[in-house]
């Protein structure tokens, strides 16, 4: 029993703090989740009217062509094999022609990948070379102005 009532407190809590607002006063869902339902429910209901409305005049259809279809079936059925036959060899065609594609352009990255690494290694030679440059330069400064300073110091 007690076990309960600690659950209805909880769920009672957790609902007024999800809509509770800045002051603590109940609040209702979001105005543009409201704007959105609003908007999607009319929607929702002509696609479900229009969809309705197709699927009948497609079983209408059906029920008037039947009759047609079984009387030319000596000529439509050879008819729609050798359709079928042409879009399976159009749409194997297409598949072979985009798989070659991917094939060229595969093996394309894999030898740039390849060369990649001596690019690598010419750009990792010449980082090294200036900075060894770089620190020859640093070096000969500092011998010149450590000179100055005794010569300044020698003088003074």
């Amino acid at each position: 029993m007690a076990d309960q009532r600690h659950q209805q407190r909880s769920t009672d809590a957790m609902k007024a703090g999800m809509f509770a607002g800045q002051k603590g006063q109940a609040q209702g869902p979001p105005t543009s989740k409201v704007l959105a339902a609003v908007t999607l429910v009319p929607v929702a209901g002509f696609l479900l009217l229009m969809s309705s409305l197709t699927l009948a005049a497609n079983l209408m259809g059906l029920a008037v062509s039947t009759p047609l279809f079984v009387m030319c079936s000596p000529i439509l059925v050879p008819a729609a094999a050798v359709i079928g036959l042409v879009m399976t060899g159009f749409l194997a065609s297409g598949a072979f022609g985009i798989t070659g594609i991917s094939s060229l352009s595969w093996i394309a990255n894999y030898l740039r990948r390849a060369r990649l690494p001596e690019q690598l290694e010419h750009t990792k030679r010449r980082a090294q070379e200036t900075a060894g440059q770089m620190g020859q330069t640093v070096t000969g400064k500092a011998q010149e102005t450590a000179g100055r300073a005794q010569e300044a110091a020698g003088k003074g």
